[in-house]
């Protein structure tokens, strides 16, 4: 078992009772194992096969060599989550890939344009992206679900829509710990530490995503964001007042006819504003067109 002070910058630390994370530089993404009686359950595998093929051995390493992984979950369809499915599927063919099935619906579509246009683009290792197979998951599920490890079992929750239409949180109650996928941002920087609005975000649902994520921990619980160190329920409620304030905030520019092109410099956001245009511009599209008033375009 990997251990705090290791030299291995991305080794696995237990973070709770058989349940290990791994901070991976590139991206820097967490891949969480947990264990069972039954095996080990990975979820996120990472933004490449080559990438995912040195945190396979580490995972082989948990436990047992003979330890199954019994199943993989993404957390959602994002590229540098589901690009190493393909080195688990390898090694441990009986596993099961799980996922939402709006992420499942959008991976064979989505994570191939994402790699192409980093190709294009000229990004660092993107060769190894678009050498990586794309493997889809094949247990979907639309709310609610559970793996059974035979000593323990472990929840995935579909939060609602958030950092993309398809996120899944996993929760292991024994443990006390929710694994919640970009639901969840943080960084070492606290100034860095700011939802990940991207271009299939929802603005306006993140904060009741968030609402869930809350309501199903404990002021004690250990919380595995997608990116950055383990954070506590305090930083979750912390971040979710944030994205409340981005959410309000762009219904109260659109209900005062502000554009949406001038809303970052019309009002005080939580957070830096070149952080947040495809929060404000997603945030508007969302609006329903009772909720706008002239002179908006």
């Amino acid at each position: 078992m990997s251990t705090p002070g290791t030299s291995d910058p991305e080794a696995f630390v237990e973070v709770a009772d058989r349940v290990w994370v791994a901070r991976h530089a590139w991206y820097d993404v967490n891949v969480t194992v947990i264990g069972g009686a039954a095996g080990l359950v990975v979820v996120d595998t990472l933004a490449s096969e080559a990438a995912a093929s040195p945190m396979r051995d580490r995972v082989r390493r948990l436990v047992s060599p003979t330890t199954p992984v019994v199943a993989v979950v993404n957390t959602h369809e994002h590229h540098d989550h589901v690009l190493g499915n393909a080195v688990f599927t390898d090694a441990w063919p009986d596993l099961v890939v799980h996922a939402h099935e709006e992420a499942a619906d959008r991976i064979p579509t989505v994570v191939p344009a994402s790699v192409a246009a980093r190709v294009a683009a000229g990004e660092p290792r993107a060769a190894e992206m678009a050498a990586s197979r794309v493997v889809v998951p094949t247990q979907t599920l639309s709310s609610v679900g559970a793996l059974d490890l035979g000593d323990r079992y472990v929840e995935l929750v579909h939060p609602g829509r958030a950092h993309t239409a398809g996120d899944l949180c996993l929760r292991v109650p024994d443990a006390d710990l929710l694994v919640a996928g970009d639901v969840v941002e943080a960084a070492d920087d606290p100034a860095l530490a700011v939802p990940a609005y991207g271009d299939d975000s929802w603005p306006l649902d993140w904060p009741a995503a968030l609402d869930l994520v809350v309501g199903v921990t404990t002021p004690a619980s250990v919380v595995v964001p997608g990116h950055g160190p383990v954070v506590d329920r305090a930083f979750v409620e912390a971040q979710r007042e944030g994205v409340a304030t981005v959410a309000s905030t762009i219904a109260d520019l659109a209900g005062r006819g502000v554009r949406p092109g001038d809303a970052l410099g019309a009002s005080t956001w939580p957070w830096p504003v070149d952080r947040l245009t495809e929060a404000v511009r997603r945030g508007f599209a969302q609006l329903p067109p009772g909720a706008r008033r002239l002179p908006m375009a």
